[in-house]
């Protein structure tokens, strides 16, 4: 029986994927972009799901292609999974669990927030192996500081967490993997405090407004307001809030 590249783990709300690839540092094959495309539909369609994580074993998060396949499977594949990241409901939370290199920082970049700890380094060296970081600058634009990502992307060379962080890659650095855990922990408890309905439309709007001309983002934003202010989860917020207790979409993590 030949073994899962991708394992999915359910707690709860909160569905965990992990890259389990040891034997090529996670790189990007075929095989292991097929689970995770599943597994990002499956987390996504279980309405019960409201925050996935994204995550690796060993101590590379992830390499990178599988140059041994190919450069055209990831350029076939890698699109899909990370507009499957950027457009779903539920907010998805990268734990970096160590390096991450090429590909791997496509779906840092494209992820709604990423934890790394200090010892993980970062290359974009695509250049190092003769082809160009094309489809991680997509996201990678989205939300890296240009002038550290042109440095990054033409040079390939290597740099730290705190860096990363700096420019935007990351949302957080943690000293260690245990602070990894409590990062995330922490996270997803904030994120299921929150209405899921309301969660769902704050990450379509950091999707969609940027670059958006003022005055098209600012009516398309009140007519989105407008209508989440009459919705049934404006009308349980408020009254949770004046009746002092917590709202129904509130859970904890088992």
């Amino acid at each position: 029986m030949t073994s899962e590249l991708v394992r999915i783990a359910r707690r709860g709300p909160v569905c965990t994927l992990t890259l389990d690839s040891p034997h090529n540092r996670n790189a990007l094959s075929a095989r292991l972009l097929d689970e995770l495309a599943e597994g990002l539909a499956e987390a996504a369609g279980d309405p019960a799901v409201r925050v996935v994580v994204l995550t690796a074993t060993g101590s590379v998060f992830c390499s990178g292609a599988d140059l041994s396949e190919g450069a055209g499977v990831v350029a076939s594949r890698l699109p899909e999974i990370m507009t499957s990241v950027r457009t779903a409901r539920v907010p998805v939370v990268v734990r970096v669990n160590g390096h991450a290199r090429a590909g791997g920082l496509g779906l840092i970049a494209v992820a709604d927030l990423a934890v790394a700890a200090e010892g993980s380094t970062f290359a974009f060296s695509e250049v190092r192996v003769g082809v160009a970081p094309a489809m991680i600058m997509v996201p990678g634009l989205h939300v890296v500081d240009r002038r550290f990502l042109a440095r990054a992307t033409l040079t390939g060379e290597t740099f730290g967490a705190d860096a990363a962080a700096s420019a935007g890659l990351l949302s957080a650095v943690v000293a260690d993997a245990s602070g990894l855990d409590a990062w995330v922990q922490d996270i997803c408890a904030s994120i299921l405090r929150s209405a899921p309905g309301a969660v769902a439309a704050t990450k379509a709007l950091l999707g969609a407004l940027p670059g958006t001309p003022w005055d098209d983002g600012l009516a398309a934003a009140q007519a989105r307001s407008a209508e989440l202010f009459a919705g049934a989860e404006a009308a349980e917020g408020r009254d949770a809030f004046f009746h002092k207790r917590a709202p129904s979409w509130e859970v904890t993590v088992p």
